[in-house]
């Protein structure tokens, strides 16, 4: 097994089996942490921990237990930049690599967003999520994983 694992915010993960599958074929841990409303299936290979339904629970959760090295998936803003901080490299669920250069756009053009929404506008939220959103997961988090066993620098 690596010394990195795969960390899912996984409430609402549209590729946690691609993870699995993934994270199988290249000997690498997967933690998934989920609220208890979200029922997990047992995995080889897959570490399931619930927390309570609290707003922030499996997010702090993933703060409290994310080390450098390890590669975290999740779609909120937020956590991706913690996760920056502590080291990990972070991917969407529809496999962007979040990075130091890109996080702060992003985390300002979400508070721009809300600021607009509680003002009365309304946007179209996000695109559906398609096989092709799918095969680009698959690919970035292929090569994340390639580039991390190979120990070349993040």
């Amino acid at each position: 097994m690596s010394s990195f694992q795969i960390i899912v915010d996984a409430d609402a993960c549209p590729v946690k089996n691609e993870i699995v599958q993934v994270a199988l074929r290249y000997s690498v841990r997967v933690l998934m942490v989920a609220s208890f409303d979200h029922r997990l299936q047992e995995q080889e290979g897959v570490q399931i921990v619930q927390v309570d339904r609290s707003d922030q629970s499996v997010d702090l959760f993933i703060a409290n237990h994310i080390h450098r090295g390890d590669v975290l998936v999740t779609q909120d803003f937020g956590l991706a930049a913690i996760g920056l901080g502590k080291g990990a490299v972070c991917l969407s669920n529809r496999g962007q690599e979040y990075t130091n250069q890109t996080i702060d756009f992003l985390l300002d053009r979400r508070h721009t967003q809300g600021k607009l929404r509680r003002g009365g506008k309304h946007s179209k939220g996000p695109k559906p999520f398609t096989s092709k959103d799918r095969e680009f997961f698959l690919h970035g988090l292929t090569k994340v994983l390639r580039r991390l066993q190979e120990n070349r620098p993040v």
